[in-house]
């Protein structure tokens, strides 16, 4: 046997900007991301929620494009697509997209630009990287749960088979821009929706953080402006940190810290039919991996208490009736989701628990009794 082998590095570097009115004809940020040398085609698509609440938002597109005309060609009006997590379960949906890059000779010195939730970030994202095998792409997020954490990621999916995200690419957006004014008129439950994810990176990775979101936890729960603010490009911060120094970027081991009450939270998705957010849904997934690890001995009760008082804090109920949905044979259907889990990485489950806060640790075995018990404790609670 002979062998050729040879070591092969890709580097990229991925930019998060931080603005106010990215739409307004002054604000370069737009450009700077977008624009060299060369005059770019662009290709913008928009979650149509966001344009059902700001009417006027499209002619401000319009208008940004027509205002740096000489750099950037806006090939056609934004584009409407639906978004919310059940559009993630469309493939007409992406082939919609696709036929726009085609149709607009979007090539890879061109751009796709999504601006919208986390879903429509996904769905638009992996259209981008299948497209001519990678056209350029720029996410705009739209909600605090995108805007502190999915839209930050190098992860593009789209549910199938009755699995989240089981079609998907890794994929790194050529720049993030996180406009806080977008953020306006959100329904309260997608203003807090983000504020789980920065809960669950500060649990696992800096305790002076978790600190921090305790102190403003009333500022908070009323939305004041600039500590969202905070909130939002610390957690941002956190989780480009861990993509850019774990060592593992697309994901090619069996762990994913940044997880943490993930398994339960996809599985309960599913279970809800998508009718239970993934900001809720992780937030049932934390408590629940919070009192597991205080029942297996590794995270202290006064800890436990500290996470689970916050997360109701900033008003988010911990428990939903579907952690008790029985299949044909009397199992509980959420302990699916440790499975799913492991299959999603392959290789050995790894599930990131609870030794203090601040501080994950890897486990790659979960006692179904203690889940249970623990789910029980969580239903107890919420009565």
């Amino acid at each position: 046997m002979s062998v050729i082998q040879r070591q092969i590095r890709a580097g990229w570097q991925l930019r998060v900007f931080f603005t106010e009115n990215v739409f307004a004809a002054d604000n370069l940020t737009l450009k700077k991301a977008l624009a060299d040398a060369l005059p770019r085609k662009v290709l913008v698509v928009i979650e149509n929620s966001l344009g059902q609440a700001r009417p006027d938002i499209e002619k401000q597109i319009e208008d940004y494009f027509l205002a740096h005309g000489h750099a950037l060609q806006l090939v056609r009006p934004p584009l409407p697509v639906v978004g919310g997590e059940r559009s993630k379960n469309s493939i007409p949906l992406v082939t919609e997209i696709l036929s726009h890059i085609d149709r607009h000779h979007i090539d890879r010195q061109s751009y796709l630009v999504a601006i919208g939730g986390g879903a429509l970030l996904d769905l638009a994202g992996f259209a981008a990287a299948i497209a001519h095998r990678g056209v350029r792409h720029v996410r705009i997020p739209t909600t605090t749960l995108a805007q502190a954490d999915s839209g930050v990621g190098v992860k593009n999916a789209i549910n199938a088979f009755g699995k989240k995200n089981f079609i998907g690419t890794f994929a790194p957006p050529h720049a993030v821009i996180n406009d806080f004014s977008l953020l306006a008129t959100l329904p309260p439950a997608d203003k807090r929706a983000g504020y789980v994810e920065a809960v669950k990176v500060a649990c696992i990775r800096d305790r002076v953080f978790f600190e921090e979101i305790e102190r403003d936890a009333e500022e908070l729960s009323v939305f004041a402006p600039e500590t969202m603010k905070h909130l939002i490009r610390r957690c941002a911060e956190l989780h480009l940190n861990h993509i850019a120094g774990s060592g593992d970027p697309f994901e090619r081991g069996s762990a994913r810290p940044l997880d943490f009450g993930h398994w339960s939270a996809h599985k309960l998705e599913q279970l809800s039919n998508f009718g239970i957010p993934h900001g809720q849904a992780v937030a049932i997934g934390i408590a629940l991996d919070v009192i597991y690890s205080r029942k297996a001995g590794m995270l202290k009760s006064a800890a436990c208490g500290r996470i689970l008082n916050l997360l109701r804090k900033l008003g988010f109920k911990l428990y939903a009736d579907e952690l008790l949905d029985k299949d044909s044979g009397g199992k509980l259907r959420i302990l699916a989701g440790l499975e799913e889990f492991r299959e999603h990485l392959g290789g050995r489950l790894t599930i990131t628990l609870l030794k203090e806060i601040g501080r994950g640790v890897e486990i790659h075995k979960m006692d179904p009794k203690k889940i249970i018990a623990a789910i029980h404790e969580l239903q107890d609670h919420s009565k």
